[in-house]
């Protein structure tokens, strides 16, 4: 495995598969900080001024959905944003990329594809 230094956000309100997308992600060298909600992971990003690679975000969410956040807050993020869902569809996939997602993937995650998504974002940087 070959090291990428970032910083990657993870939010899903499960935790299990925060739980699973960190272990995977730092196993690449990658920083991850994980949240169970959008309200929890934009205080933090604001308040502090953080900076990363990518947000890796579930589409179902208690409150919003991930293309609900995208539509409200994706233009403020300085951040390009990986959508992942449980239960998705073609309409879903559209809208994600219309909001500037930069990938649309489904669960179970083929793992070795979001890698590739996450060290393409942001330029591999």
């Amino acid at each position: 495995m070959q090291a990428m230094a970032a910083k990657v956000f993870v939010v899903d309100d499960d935790d299990a598969v925060r739980a699973s997308l960190r272990t995977l992600l730092e196993a690449y060298g990658m920083e991850v900080e994980d949240y169970a909600s959008t309200q929890d992971f934009l205080h933090d990003y604001r308040q502090r001024r953080m900076r990363g690679r990518c947000l890796v975000l579930d589409q179902h969410l208690p409150g919003a959905t991930g293309l609900d956040f995208l539509a409200s807050e994706g233009a403020e993020l300085d951040l390009p944003v990986i959508l992942v869902t449980g239960r998705g569809d073609l309409a879903i996939r559209n809208r994600a990329r219309a909001l500037g997602a930069i990938g649309y993937f489904e669960k179970p995650l083929d793992t070795d594809l979001l890698i590739t998504a996450i060290a393409g974002a942001a330029g591999g940087a």
